[in-house]
């Protein structure tokens, strides 16, 4: 049974001062689904989020929740009216109230107030720590208190703006699957912001990727690695490559590192230009392979080693190579490609003889 409609995006333009951060910008929420908008900084990702919350007027386009228009150019629905909860980078947290008083903070009038109160500080892993303050609380504990108080008026949609870069790498990775099960189990719907690839992929369910205040691609984590739609997205997610090659058939690919073949047909006549997407899973470590290569640099990863490798025509590339494979700066090692699933994209100008 497929979820029901939540949150829609359609032909948006938004920003501040009439400077229009984001422009065309379409897409769409289930409910009890958790997206993620990931960008470098500057991208349109915050203010898209900011018009969603009423921070922000909308230019052009609308934005919908369950059904009712929350903002278009001359409208903005005020932000406590919109049942849209907010977690801060910075917890916002009221220092003079105890743990319990901030999370019950938006419910005073409830007239179940304390069970709400404990139940939520049992939901997010502080049961015990109701009556503490603030500031006697660990980083890790003060978002989880921002992320209970946001949760209590049981908002139709929950925003989170880079809610875990104030927190250092470990603790980053263990709340952020934390709060992915906090959410599931409410059955809440959120946005999240980051610009961090690991995060994004561990909490959503969608995750947009943005360019300059343009929508790339709004996707599953696993069709933007697998399927990605324009170059730029192949490139920013999971590390990817372009090598120059020609199409010999609708699945092969003539190239520098010889005849690859994929799985998938592609339309383009033979003989087209081409980039051909690789990752550092795709290259792999075959110390007999006729193909050589020149490593420029490694990262240690303990179970596997990052190798930088640089081609005889000066194409660089990244391979993941087992860790007891130890290869320094200027040796040449045999490569080979296992890439079964061929991305490939258009090239500018269309045919180039290898």
């Amino acid at each position: 049974m497929s979820q029901p409609l939540l949150l829609n995006l359609r032909n948006l333009a938004c920003g501040y001062q009439d400077q229009r951060v984001v422009q065309d910008l379409n897409l769409h929420l289930n409910t009890g689904d958790i997206g993620c908008f990931l960008g470098s900084s500057g991208c349109g990702k915050t203010t898209t989020l900011r018009a969603i919350a009423g921070f922000e007027p909308v230019y052009e386009g609308e934005i919908t929740l369950a059904g009712e228009v929350i903002s278009r150019p001359g409208f903005t629905l005020a932000p406590e009216k919109r049942r849209i909860g907010m977690v801060f980078q910075d917890y916002a947290l009221f220092p003079h109230l105890s743990v319990a008083e901030n999370i019950g903070f938006g419910i005073r009038k409830h007239p179940r107030l304390k069970q709400v109160t404990d139940e939520l500080l049992e939901l997010v892993n502080l049961g015990t720590l109701g009556k503490r303050y603030p500031h006697e609380l660990s980083g890790g504990q003060q978002q989880r208190v921002a992320l209970a108080r946001a949760l209590a008026p049981e908002p139709q949609l929950l925003l989170l703006d880079e809610p875990f870069s104030n927190l250092d790498g470990e603790l980053r990775r263990r709340l952020s699957h934390e709060v992915r099960e906090i959410l599931k189990a409410r059955g809440t719907s959120a946005i999240l912001v980051t610009h961090d690839q690991e995060e994004a992929f561990a909490v959503s369910d969608h995750v947009g990727v943005f360019k300059e205040g343009r929508l790339e691609q709004w996707d599953t984590p696993y069709n933007l690695y697998h399927e990605p739609l324009t170059p730029f997205v192949a490139s920013f997610i999971g590390k990817g490559y372009f090598i120059r090659g020609q199409l010999v058939s609708p699945e092969s690919v003539q190239t520098e590192l010889g005849l690859l073949r994929g799985n998938r047909a592609y339309v383009w006549a033979t003989g087209s230009a081409v980039d051909v997407l690789l990752r550092p899973d795709d290259i792999v470590y075959a110390p007999d392979s006729t193909l050589r290569t020149l490593v420029v640099s490694k990262t240690f990863q303990g179970a596997s080693t990052l190798y930088r490798l640089q081609m005889p025509t000066g194409s660089q590339l990244e391979a993941i190579f087992p860790s007891h494979a130890d290869y320094r700066a200027g040796d040449e090692v045999g490569i080979r490609v296992a890439a079964d699933h061929l991305v490939l994209f258009q090239a500018a100008g269309s045919l180039r003889q290898i």
